[in-house]
């Protein structure tokens, strides 16, 4: 019998871990208990002490990762910032999460395709992102002339293409552009200013 230690702590943090790694790059499908072991550097019975299933172990993952950035998206959705200054706030922090997790547009993508309801009911529980704010703002924003005509769920799913495409093509920008990791973050670090440039630019009056 396995017995708890000070250790114990450590030892979930590294499977945890472990288990983010092999989740992202393979999706459960592909994963096996003695993939997220192997990382880890534990044996496969002491993850088991730890975590009874695969399932239960990736939900676990899937629900923290899934749900980083939401809260700061809602957050940004109800402040009362110009809806310029919500456009900077919302691409920077967007591509910030996804430079921490590279792997993380994959990831949610594929339990998407995997299970769609299931995986959205996880990444928003029962909350769907307050676009309708952002609908408001911008209703305003047009009746003063400041702004050209644009649906909200537009201004958005704009925003989010553009963040997230060079990550979820990020093997084929950096053959295509002989970019080495470090010029790929450089990059992707300059586009937090030109995509805000670029989404601000299409729809200014």
């Amino acid at each position: 019998m396995i017995k708890e230690n000070k250790n114990d702590k450590s030892t979930e943090q590294k499977i945890l871990e472990a288990a983010k790694q092999v989740f992202m790059e393979k999706g459960i499908d592909g994963a096996r208990m003695q993939d997220i072991a192997d990382k880890a550097g534990i044996n496969k019975a002491l993850l088991h002490y730890y975590f009874r299933s695969k399932e239960k172990l990736f939900e676990m993952i899937f629900m923290e990762e899934a749900r980083k950035f939401m809260p700061k998206v809602t957050s940004i959705m109800m402040s009362e910032l110009t809806l310029f200054e919500k456009v900077e706030k919302f691409v920077g922090e967007y591509i910030d999460t996804l430079l921490q997790n590279p792997l993380l547009p994959i990831f949610i993508l594929n339990e998407i395709n995997r299970n769609p309801k299931e995986a959205i009911k996880k990444i928003f529980g029962n909350q769907r992102p307050p676009i309708d704010k952002v609908d408001e703002l911008i209703t305003k924003l047009v009746k003063k002339g400041e702004i050209k005509p644009i649906k909200g769920i537009e201004l958005m799913v704009n925003m989010v293409s553009m963040c997230i495409f060079p990550f979820l093509a990020r093997p084929m920008v950096q053959w295509i552009t002989k970019a080495t990791d470090e010029e790929f973050i450089n990059l992707m670090e300059l586009r937090k200013k030109t995509v805000v440039k670029f989404v601000i630019d299409s729809i200014k009056k």
